[in-house]
C-alpha cells in the first residue's frame, strides 16, 4: 500500500505543483520580487491569494524535526523534510531550529519565517501543526517517541522501506539531525518540485525581516547597481575549516582551540596550506580585493558585504576597503535602534543578507557554503541573475604567483578573467556522480527541475 501512495498523488498533486512552478517562471520579475520579499518597500504588497484546498489523507503518524546548522542549511533541511512528510503521508510539526551551534541563536521558526503562511501554503500537500497534541506529550507514558537521524543522502526507497514501517510501532518519530538527509538526484520529479515550492514560496520571512531587508535593498538601489560579496571570513568558518592563511600564529592557535571546544566540529589536525591549495578555504579580504579588481570591477563600485562579523574586524577589511572605498554593510545602512532587535540573532541577520544577496546585480561568494549555494539557486530561479562562482583552486595558484612577483598584474588579471569567463550561473543540468553524492552538484544551487530549462535535463 505504501509503495503505491506516490502513484496515487502523482495525478492529483503533480498538476497543481507543475502549474505553480510554470506560473512562477512566467510572471514578471517585479511580481517575483514582491512574492519573495525582495522588492523595495515603496511597492504595495499584492492582495493575499486564496488558500489551496486542504489535502485529505490518513496520516501514518507525526514527524518532528530538529534542524542543525546555520540559516541556509536549515532552510534546505526543512524543504527536504516536508518532501519526506508528503511521501510518507505524515503529519509534520513546525520545525525546531538549531540553538546549540556556535552562533547560539535562540530564534524559533516563527522568529524568522511566517508560520501561518508556511502552514497554509502547503496545506494541499502536508498537514502541518504548530506542536504535538497534548495526548502525545512527554507526560503520557504509553507514548514512545523514536529519536533518530535519518541516513544521509537517502532516496525515496529508504524512507518508504526503512522509515515508514517504524510508524507501526511509534506514533512519533523525531529526526534529531536533518542535514543532507535527502539525495540530490534520483528523486521523483513530484518531490523535487515540492522541495522547490517550499523553498521559493512557503518559506517566507516574517514581515519584520522582509520589511528591513526591503529597506536595505531600497537604500542600495538608490545609489545605483551593487555587488553582494558574501565574504565568508568569519570566526566560525575559519575555526571549523582550519584555514589560517594570512593569520598570525596567535590567531591560528585561538581558532584551533575553538575548533576543539566544539565536539561536533573536527578535532583532528588540519593541514591549512594543503587545504588552501585544494581550493577548500574562503578567500581572505585581501585576496578578494585582488580578485574583484582582476574581474574588472571598478574602484568605486558599490559593494555590500553580506556576512557576519569579519574575523579581525576593520583591520582585516582594510585592504578590501582601500581597493573599493564604497564598501558597505547593513550596520552602516540601518539605524542602530532599528537593527537592535536582530542583533545577537545570527539567523535573523543572515536572513537580511539573504534578501540583499538575492536582489543584487551581481553576487560573488568567496566560499561555496550553504548561503552561497542557496542564493545561487534563488538567483537561477529569478531568471539567472549574474552569480560568479569562483574557482578558488585556480585562484590560489594565481594569487601566490602574483604575490611572489612571479607574474605581472596584467598576466594575473587576464588569467583570472579567462578562468571565470564561463563560471557565471547559467542554464545547466546538475552533475550526477554515482555513489558520490557529496561531490555532485547540490540540488539547492541548481534545482533544474523547477527552472525554465527543466526539459533539457529530462
Amino acid at each position: 500500500m505504501a509503495r503505491s501512495r506516490p502513484r496515487v498523488w502523482l495525478v492529483a498533486g503533480c498538476a497543481a505543483v507543475l502549474l505553480w512552478a510554470s506560473v512562477a517562471q512566467l510572471v514578471a520579475v517585479g511580481r517575483l520580487l514582491q512574492l519573495f520579499g525582495l522588492a523595495g518597500d515603496a511597492v504595495p504588497s499584492p492582495p493575499p491569494s486564496a488558500l489551496p484546498p486542504p489535502r485529505i489523507y490518513r496520516s501514518n503518524g507525526y514527524l518532528k524535526i530538529s534542524c542543525n546548522g546555520g540559516l541556509n542549511q536549515m532552510r534546505s533541511e526543512i524543504c527536504d523534510m516536508v518532501a519526506v512528510a508528503r511521501l510518507l503521508n505524515l503529519t509534520m510539526v513546525v520545525p525546531e531550529l538549531d540553538k546549540r551551534s556556535f552562533w547560539a541563536d535562540q530564534s524559533n521558526f516563527g522568529d524568522i519565517f511566517d508560520v501561518r503562511h508556511f502552514i497554509d501554503s502547503l496545506r494541499d500537500e502536508v498537514h502541518i501543526i504548530k506542536q504535538l497534541p497534548e495526548k502525545l506529550g512527554p507526560t503520557d507514558s504509553d507514548i514512545i517517541i523514536l529519536e533518530m537521524p535519518p541516513v544521509s543522502w537517502s532516496d525515496e526507497k529508504y524512507y518508504l522501506h526503512q522509515i515508514l514501517p517504524l510508524f507501526s510501532k511509534y506514533s512519533v518519530i523525531h529526526f534529531n539531525k536533518t542535514d543532507a538527509r535527502l539525495a540530490n538526484n534520483g528523486i521523483s520529479t513530484e518531490l523535487q518540485l515540492l522541495r522547490c515550492r517550499v523553498n521559493f514560496h512557503a518559506l517566507k520571512f516574517t514581515p519584520q525581516i522582509e520589511g528591513l531587508g526591503n529597506k536595505l535593498v531600497h537604500k542600495l538601489r538608490a545609489k545605483g547597481s551593487f555587488v553582494a560579496l558574501h565574504l565568508r571570513y568569519e570566526m566560525d568558518m575559519l575555526a571549523f575549516s582550519g584555514c589560517n592563511h594570512g593569520l598570525s600564529p596567535e590567531e591560528a592557535e585561538e581558532l584551533k582551540k575553538m575548533r576543539y571546544a566544539y565536539p561536533w566540529w573536527r578535532d583532528k589536525e588540519i593541514d591549512s596550506q594543503a587545504k588552501r591549495s585544494q581550493g577548500l578555504c574562503p578567500l581572505t579580504p585581501e585576496e578578494a580585493s585582488l580578485v574583484l579588481k582582476a574581474l574588472g570591477f571598478q574602484k568605486y563600485a558599490l559593494i555590500y558585504i553580506a556576512a557576519g562579523e569579519i574575523y579581525g574586524g576593520d583591520r582585516r577589511l582594510e585592504p578590501l576597503r582601500a581597493a573599493f572605498p564604497n564598501l558597505v554593510r547593513k550596520e552602516m545602512l540601518l539605524d542602530s535602534e532599528v537593527l537592535r532587535q536582530f542583533q545577537n540573532h545570527s539567523s535573523q541577520m543572515a536572513a537580511l543578507d539573504f534578501i540583499v544577496s538575492t536582489a543584487s546585480d551581481v553576487f560573488i561568494p568567496t566560499f561555496d557554503g550553504n548561503m552561497a549555494k542557496l542564493v545561487e539557486g534563488h538567483r537561477r530561479f529569478l531568471g539567472f541573475r549574474r552569480s560568479v562562482v569562483l574557482d578558488r583552486r585556480k585562484l590560489v595558484e594565481l594569487l601566490d604567483l602574483y604575490t611572489n612577483k612571479t607574474i605581472s598584474w596584467d598576466n594575473f588579471a587576464s588569467s583570472v578573467h579567462e578562468a571565470h569567463k564561463d563560471r557565471v550561473a547559467q542554464p545547466s543540468c546538475r552533475r550526477k556522480l554515482e555513489n558520490r553524492p557529496k561531490e555532485e552538484d547540490y540540488f539547492y544551487a541548481n534545482p533544474h527541475e523547477c527552472l525554465a530549462n527543466s526539459t533539457l535535463c529530462s
